[in-house]
């Protein structure tokens, strides 16, 4: 229906009558409405079938199909169906106008039909016909919406359901911080429960007030990108410190005003670590390097130094008390120097002592000892070892040194005194430990722990306490290479050092060793000094020096001594003397031909040739894989030991038959 206004229309009328028709037709065609006529049932029916009117007026009594008839057919129509049909009719009977009515029929008009009436009642019922179809269509409108807000918000429900599965945390605040939105992956990360946090400020929960300042760069970059990411210092809500990726989103309306910040966070705690260790491990590795280079060269310098002292104590045993007491000075002193530069190569794992099987809990008794002895009363000292405790593989002065560090470092953070506590005990280390941690292994370790109440060490600080020469001690006070010889210790154990800090609250040392189920045996050996029985020793050596002092020893103590300053050298007089000479002294650090090339030549020569490997730098195992020698002797060395590794290298090997 098209319709300017709601009194303009298509009315069809039906009458049989010509008569009835002609006026009917004038008087609403008058009235501005557009008639169209049929005199029977059937074409009345085609009409509205084929070009539906708006209201129809049909006569009842007609021959053929009457009023009824047609009425009943046009009902049952889906086309004509909502066509409102009013009656014209003569009938007064009650039971004609129902079954009219029950028919689908609006209303009836009775003859003689009054043209004011049939005005009103045209007026009236094409008028509700309007509204019907408007509420009609509306409806249908509503229904639509309807159904598309039903699918909207299932879509939410799944989304929702999305983020509730993610392991990240999603949350979203207002442009106060005030937090609207909380999922499943927030709850489990930081600890807070929805219902928990919604509508707290943001920031007062998962930062601490000193870390709020890095919030300034996010802020800045929404409100020139409308976006922001990168790595945020948050805590949690047990006060737990996490790193997090995060990812922020400036959401807007649709006027494109801002109306709420979109957050996404993944906890990278775990992968920091690793790689803070991994970076730590490889700074280590290249001072290492270079620690070692300027430890060869030192340790060439005090084996002069160390052999002359003794010698001339022995040569010139009637000198005055004097003299005497300055070559004890220089040989402890150098010893020192000797005992500063294996500290240096301890924590690169260069350095090895002998290794037998150790009962931790033998240690904690001296150190108990050296604490009631030397450490302030202020201090108090409490230890905690577990009964049955697995013993290690070790060497155990290496590791006494290992708690002595720790013990002496935790005096130094408690000057105004405070509480020191050591513990042990046994630990089985699984899979998910091992990946938190790139120094552990799967298997069975021994914990010990140092704790203290003191001052505590600053993050930034952590970071490199097991730098060696770093050291927040005054001058004069540290040489910075305590907790890296501790942590070299360690690693040369096959073990790993974890620290857990805060400041102002303390600080505690966890050493993390690999056990063996085993019964402690102790090892200690005091030879004496033993003279040779004239057995010739090449000594080969590119320092000079060291030549002249150790053939000096050796000849002092029954030995007789060839020297060579290099490999080629040292060939050359093995070649010419190899029936005579019973042990070559091989230093492992030369230019042109190092030590491995030597031995090997030496070895094509004779197969079964003694070798003693002399080294500041090079270790045992290191040798072993290189090259098969008889034993191993690390400078600076004493005429002590040197005669003690000469005695052993010489006793003859029993073969059995």
């Amino acid at each position: 229906m098209n319709m300017n206004t709601l009194d303009q229309g298509v009315i069809l009328i039906v009458d049989d009558n010509p008569t009835n028709l002609e006026l009917l037709f004038d008087f609403l065609a008058n009235a501005g409405y557009t008639v169209l006529v049929a005199e029977d049932g059937e074409s009345a029916i085609a009409r509205a079938e084929y070009a539906p009117p708006d209201l129809i007026l049909l006569d009842i009594l007609m021959p053929g199909m009457n009023g009824f008839d047609t009425c009943q057919h046009l009902k049952n129509n889906p086309l004509t169906q909502d066509i409102p049909v009013i009656f014209m009719t003569a009938l007064t009977d009650t039971v004609d106008k129902v079954k009219g009515l029950n028919l689908g029929a609006v209303d009836y008009i009775t003859k003689p039909l009054q043209h004011e009436e049939v005005l009103a009642r045209v007026k009236l019922h094409l008028k509700l016909s309007h509204l019907t179809k408007t509420l009609k269509e509306q409806n249908q409108l509503l229904e639509a919406e309807i159904l598309e807000r039903r699918r909207v918000e299932e879509k939410l429900r799944e989304q929702a359901a999305l983020l509730d599965i993610t392991t990240d945390a999603i949350l979203v605040r207002d442009l106060n911080n005030c937090i609207r939105f909380w999922n499943h992956g927030a709850e489990h990360l930081y600890g807070w429960q929805a219902k928990e946090i919604i509508g707290q400020d943001a920031n007062k929960l998962l930062y601490k007030p000193q870390t709020l300042s890095q919030l300034q760069v996010v802020k800045k970059s929404l409100v020139e990108y409308g976006y922001w990411q990168g790595e945020l210092q948050q805590i949690t809500k047990d006060g737990k410190a996490i790193i997090v990726a995060s990812r922020w989103n400036l959401m807007c309306d649709q006027d494109g005003q801002p109306r709420s910040i979109l957050t996404v966070n993944t906890d990278i705690t775990a992968k920091k670590q690793l790689e803070s260790q991994f970076l730590r491990a490889q700074r280590l590795e290249s001072v290492g390097t270079l620690a070692g280079g300027i430890a060869h060269d030192l340790n060439n310098i005090l084996t002069p130094i160390l052999t002359a002292s003794q010698l001339l104590q022995l040569k010139l045993p009637n000198v005055d008390e004097r003299s005497q007491q300055m070559f004890k000075t220089i040989e402890s002193n150098t010893k020192r120097g000797a005992a500063l530069v294996k500290q240096v190569l301890q924590f690169t794992r260069g350095v090895e002592g002998k290794r037998t099987i150790v009962q931790i809990s033998h240690l904690f008794s001296e150190i108990k000892q050296i604490i009631e002895e030397t450490f302030p009363k202020s201090i108090e000292c409490a230890t905690n070892i577990e009964t049955e405790l697995w013993t290690v593989i070790g060497d155990a002065t290496n590791l006494h040194q290992v708690l002595m560090n720790l013990i002496v470092n935790a005096r130094d953070a408690m000057p105004n005194g405070g509480n020191l506590t050591i513990s042990a005990k046994n630990l089985y280390i699984n899979e998910h430990y091992a990946r938190m941690n790139i120094d552990a292994r799967v298997g069975n370790y021994i914990v010990i722990s140092v704790s203290d109440t003191g001052m505590g060490i600053e993050p930034e600080t952590l970071e490199r306490i097991f730098e060696p020469f770093f050291t927040t001690k005054d001058v004069g006070k540290g040489t910075g290479l305590g907790l890296s010889t501790v942590q070299g210790i360690v690693k040369s154990h096959n073990g790993f050092v974890n620290v857990y800090s805060e400041v102002s609250r303390g600080t505690e040392f966890k050493v993390f060793i690999p056990a063996v189920e085993a019964t402690a045996t102790s090892f200690a050996e005091d030879l004496e000094l033993l003279k040779g029985n004239g057995e010739l020793v090449l000594v080969v050596d590119d320092e000079a020096k060291i030549l002249e002092m150790t053939r000096i020893s050796l000849e002092t103590y029954n030995y007789q001594v060839l020297t060579a300053s290099d490999g080629v050298e040292a060939i050359a007089l093995y070649a010419q003397h190899k029936d005579k000479i019973s042990v070559v002294l091989m230093d492992m650090m030369m230019p042109s031909m190092d030590g491995i090339s030597s031995i090997r030549a030496l070895q094509k020569i004779n197969s079964q040739v003694k070798i003693i490997a002399v080294s500041g730098l090079v270790t045992n195992q290191k040798l072993a894989a290189s090259v098969v020698v008889k034993k191993f002797l690390a400078k600076p060395y004493t005429t002590k030991e040197l005669l003690e590794t000469l005695h052993s290298a010489l006793i003859p090997v029993e073969v059995s038959h």
